[in-house]
């Protein structure tokens, strides 16, 4: 187990980098404590995987250091870092069967034999592997795969992290959700640092304590699940996360009142002093957008998204598209309509980082 420390940590893959776009990973600072569990989350090409890679070992970055436990291991080949990961498609020994596969890593290590066999029937009964442990890996199916790459992993005591890279993209929707709340429950039982790789929120939402969302080579918030959703540090964050996304609309703010267009939209308390900054915006999640027949402010409806459990119309407003939750019963008449704004859920952003 390892607390996980990225000390100036900065990526380019072309020489002399000179300028931020010149990063695929640009510097940061941030350290992962020991046992937690964490998810990268982002759209592809974020950075993600190449700091999953630097952690791994398997890229050496351009600047900065990798620190496991206080140690330096950031020129460290992978196989001395006591690291396991999980790739995307399950790597696993096809002839050998289920217990050969598992028991692979610690014949490597020298372990006796009779550690060897209770500590892979451990293993193979946490991730319910146990009726399969005489069966070749070639018959299994891609779950059972997928069970065998990660029970290598864990087979091993000593480990100090497991890196999970996307490792439920290839694996039937309908068993996503089961492998996903098997993971959690292993954490939980066996306390590893954990790091995993998605472009999924779901995923990360589920799995995570920490989710560290990227953006652009960065890293722009760490928090709880629910403090990326209720509280985002930046406009990538709020509309990232949640379904449908934070509604971003640029604005003008004066005291407590944000200006959208010809529509004057009250804050709940107005900001000690102006925003500055090149694009000043106003958040606001869809569920805090109400469409109403009382006072509010005028907007079209395009269309009307029904989820099942609650509808959101999506509007046309000052110019500008969002989303709004429609009331229980409600049924819009036709396309004009009025929209009504919780004040205390407005976030005011400048230059997409949230300042009040």
């Amino acid at each position: 187990m390892a607390r996980i420390e990225l000390a100036d940590l900065a990526h380019a893959y072309g020489p002399n980098p000179q300028q931020p776009s010149d990063y695929a990973l640009k510097p940061m600072n941030t350290v992962w404590r020991q046992g937690a569990a964490y998810a990268l989350l982002g759209p592809s090409g974020c950075g993600k995987t190449t700091l999953l890679n630097i952690i791994s070992g398997l890229v050496t970055p351009s600047h900065g250091a990798v620190r496991f436990d206080g140690t330096d291991v950031t020129r460290l080949p992978t196989e001395r870092r006591n690291i396991a990961q999980v790739f995307q498609f399950p790597v696993v020994y096809d002839t050998m069967t289920v217990y050969e596969n598992l028991a692979f890593p610690l014949r490597n290590r020298g372990m006796a034999q009779g550690l060897v066999d209770e500590r892979v029937r451990e293993i193979a009964g946490l991730l319910d592997l146990g009726d399969d442990l005489g069966q070749r890996a070639r018959g299994l199916g891609a779950d059972a795969k997928q069970k065998i790459s990660l029970g290598r992993g864990l087979v091993r005591p000593d480990v100090a992290a497991i890196l999970f890279d996307e490792p439920l993209t290839v694996i039937d929707p309908a068993l996503k959700w089961e492998l996903r709340s098997k993971l959690k429950a292993l954490h939980r039982r066996l306390d590893i640092t954990m790091i995993y790789v998605t472009h999924d929120q779901t995923e990360a939402l589920t799995f995570a304590d920490t989710v560290v969302v990227m953006h652009d080579g960065a890293i722009v918030q760490s928090g709880r699940p629910d403090e990326l959703y209720d509280r985002p540090e930046h406009t990538f964050v709020g509309h990232f996360i949640g379904s449908p996304g934070m509604n971003i609309l640029p604005a003008r703010i004066e005291g407590a009142v944000a200006h959208v267009g010809g529509s004057a939209v009250a804050l709940a308390r107005g900001l000690a002093k102006p925003p500055q900054g090149d694009r000043i915006e106003i958040g606001i999640r869809p569920e805090h957008v109400r469409l109403t027949r009382g006072a509010g402010h005028p907007a079209t409806i395009e269309r009307i998204d029904d989820l099942g459990r609650v509808r959101y119309a999506r509007v046309l407003f000052e110019g500008r598209k969002l989303a709004a939750q429609v009331p229980d019963g409600e049924i819009p008449a036709g396309p004009e309509a009025r929209i009504a704004f919780d004040p205390a859920q407005i976030h005011v952003y400048a230059d997409s980082r949230r300042v009040g």
